[in-house]
């Protein structure tokens, strides 16, 4: 029986809570962060939530072992 393969692409973009609930990088933050605010910088290193559970749903498909 082969091992089942997880979608290796969503493993480095989305992680996991304890209680379940998917996180995600924030966009705008990687480059020409010399033109965006102190405070516009600090609130993008924080990750978001996904928010839609269909999304939400689908990513836990693709990850199966996280």
């Amino acid at each position: 029986m082969p091992k089942q393969k997880s979608h290796r692409g969503a493993a480095k973009r989305f992680s996991f809570t304890k209680s379940g609930i998917v996180r995600h990088k924030q966009m705008n933050a990687n480059h020409q962060v010399r033109l965006k605010t102190t405070k516009r910088t600090r609130h993008l290193r924080n990750a978001g939530v996904v928010d839609n559970a269909a999304e939400a749903r689908t990513i836990h498909k693709l990850l199966p072992y996280k």
